[in-house]
């Protein structure tokens, strides 16, 4: 019986960088959490303890914080292009990088009727992601893109239903054609290129994801995901598929007869656990095979 090194890789995890740009009077600012995964032949520092090949964490730490000021954070997409072009191309034991960054959105603070130059509150509603992930060099390099956004809490009041769903000896749950439909969206959407207004698609998305769930009246969460993947891949041919994750954050009507009151769909018990947790891919039929694209930086641990 031989034992063998499986699957590896190594980077930073959850490096903060701020950007402020000062080149005015009136500053911009760009927030990231940024994680790097080098991938390549790095067995013998974990057989041997050989670290001839292993480019240190620190490093990269280092070089994420020097490339804000070099290149600049135009796009957290074409940021992680940089970085990870960069670890991929310059450094040969690198086979391939992976690049996973998260942004906070800022709006500027309002003082005296006017937006202030140098004073943000921070700004929901979403954490902007991109995923990044290149491997090789040269003819031969491959690029993996996929944005995202997560934490997105949205609610709609009506326009939902839910009925004629299987049921047996222990459903207790009563069928309606009117409830409040609430989720903490997290979707992601894999690019077929690299030639993208990055912040463009993102705001086009996310104005398809509203207009999708307010507009649709929905039978099940699952059909207001599909329609958004639908919508996404309509608009964007740049985009070969759309995956949708949604906790069905759930308003039960709360009884209120003890107290000799009616309640037509008004007070609502949010519970927040346990949870329905809806999933679903939308994609293309002849969409280009993904790759590595969907795989996260530690896959192999779940």
């Amino acid at each position: 019986m031989a034992i063998v090194l499986g699957e590896n890789q190594y980077g930073k995890a959850e490096i903060r960088v701020v950007r402020i740009y000062r080149d005015l009077p009136r500053h911009e600012i760009k927030d990231v959490n940024v994680s790097s995964a080098l991938r390549g032949d790095f067995a013998a520092a974990h057989t041997h303890g050989d670290q001839r090949a292993v480019l240190p964490t620190d490093t990269q730490k280092q070089t994420a914080y020097a490339y804000a000021k070099e290149k600049g954070i135009a796009s957290i997409e074409q940021y992680g292009l940089d970085l990870a072009r960069h670890f991929v191309d310059d450094y040969e034991p690198v086979g391939g990088a992976r690049l996973e960054i998260e942004e906070y959105a800022w709006e500027r603070a309002v003082v005296g009727g006017a937006e202030h130059d140098h004073t943000w509150i921070r700004k929901g509603p979403a954490i902007r992601t991109a995923d990044v992930t290149v491997e090789g060099t040269g003819d031969e390099q491959q690029i993996w893109v996929v944005g995202g956004l997560k934490d997105f809490t949205i609610l709609k009041s009506t326009g939902s239903e839910f009925h004629d769903f299987l049921v047996d000896e222990y459903t207790v749950l009563e069928p309606t054609t009117d409830r409040v439909m609430a989720t903490a969206l997290d979707a992601k959407w894999r690019f077929t290129t690299t030639d993208v207004d990055w912040d463009a698609v993102y705001a086009g998305v996310l104005e398809l994801i509203v207009d999708r769930f307010a507009t649709v009246q929905s039978l099940a969460l699952q059909q207001t995901l599909y329609e958004i993947g639908k919508a996404v891949l309509e608009r964007y041919d740049t985009i070969a598929e759309m995956r949708l994750s949604a906790p069905n954050k759930h308003h039960f009507v709360y009884d209120l007869a003890p107290f000799g009151l009616e309640n037509h769909n008004e007070v609502f018990n949010a519970d927040d656990r346990p949870y329905g947790l809806i999933q679903a891919t939308v994609t293309r039929d002849d969409a280009p095979p993904s790759g590595p694209a969907w795989t996260p930086q530690l896959a192999w641990l779940v």
